[in-house]
């Protein structure tokens, strides 16, 4: 039950998002969602018992080049439950990325299923229109891309506390987004959305910080530590369900038969892929492929411990 409320919790999480940027320019809201999100918490749980680069590379990359896009094109006019839906697409780009920079081989299902995927992502290509423009389709695209980006840089990681982690990634984030928010959306505007703010605006701030960043985090963290990461990291496609139902109850976007089927593409295709467990080049160049004695496929350890920053 609880794998299931944290997927809702992120699920939802799009609907704040929304909210939020109906109030707030997408810079300044994440600026202000990775704010609240690290301050106080980063002065009280300690150092991030992982290496500064990867703290300050993947802070760069997955929170302020991807949520930057992400909000962007939610701001665009993308709708919450298809941004949540397309966001998935990062699967793809990480298996793309982890065959050419970590030598991974995927299998034939894992291969079929990023096919399956393809046609998913391709189905939601073909109904942009002016309900769904391509400015939005190609910024939540290309969040993805930077997600499967730190998805490899956070393999690489590899940090033992994912929530001490999270938090000092949400620290590192804020004051580049501040900046690049006072540069491009102008301290007028700024100023303007601040004193403006109402309790909606509010409230999607601290859901997105409180509830999804810090109470997701740490309800996916012991539902990994308790069941490991292979079990787990199922749950986490439950997320664009949520994502989509959601913003239908909540915002009254339609749910039309195509978005339904593309979802069920998507999701039914990284679901395949995460099945497959491909080969990854050993050290000495011979070739292993997971078993029982072995670990978890690594890219459902990846799913397992990152699908809450999708949101």
């Amino acid at each position: 039950m609880l794998a299931v409320a944290v997927a809702a919790a992120w699920g939802c999480n799009f609907v704040a998002i929304e909210v939020g940027l109906g109030q707030m320019p997408p810079l300044l809201f994440g600026a202000l969602r990775f704010a609240l999100a690290a301050f106080p918490a980063v002065l009280l749980i300690g150092g991030p018992r992982t290496p500064w680069r990867w703290v300050f590379g993947i802070g760069l990359v997955l929170g302020v080049v991807k949520f930057s896009l992400l909000f962007a094109g939610m701001a665009a006019g993308l709708p919450a439950g298809l941004s949540s839906l397309l966001l998935q697409s990062q699967a793809i780009f990480t298996t793309v990325f982890a065959v050419a920079l970590l030598r991974e081989r995927p299998g034939l299902r894992q291969w079929a299923g990023l096919g399956v995927a393809v046609a998913g992502v391709g189905l939601v290509a073909s109904r942009l229109g002016s309900d769904r423009p391509v400015e939005g389709f190609v910024l939540v695209l290309a969040a993805a891309v930077a997600w499967s980006v730190s998805n490899i840089m956070m393999r690489r990681a590899a940090p033992p506390d994912m929530l001490r982690f999270m938090v000092w990634v949400s620290a590192v984030a804020t004051l580049p987004l501040f900046a690049l928010s006072l540069l491009f959306e102008g301290p007028s505007r700024v100023g303007a959305a601040l004193s403006g703010l109402d309790l909606s605006g509010l409230g999607a701030l601290v859901y997105i910080a409180g509830i999804s960043t810090l109470a997701g985090f740490a309800g996916w963290g012991v539902l990994i530590k308790r069941y490991g990461a292979a079990t787990v990291a199922p749950f986490s496609m439950l997320v664009p369900f949520f994502g989509m139902s959601s913003a239908a109850l909540f915002l009254g976007e339609p749910l039309q038969t195509g978005d339904v089927i593309a979802g069920a593409l998507v999701i039914g295709g990284v679901l395949l892929g995460a099945s497959g467990g491909g080969r990854v080049a050993a050290p000495n160049g011979t070739d292993r492929r997971p078993g029982p004695s072995h670990e978890p496929d690594q890219r459902l350890v990846t799913a397992g411990r990152q699908v809450a920053s999708s949101a």
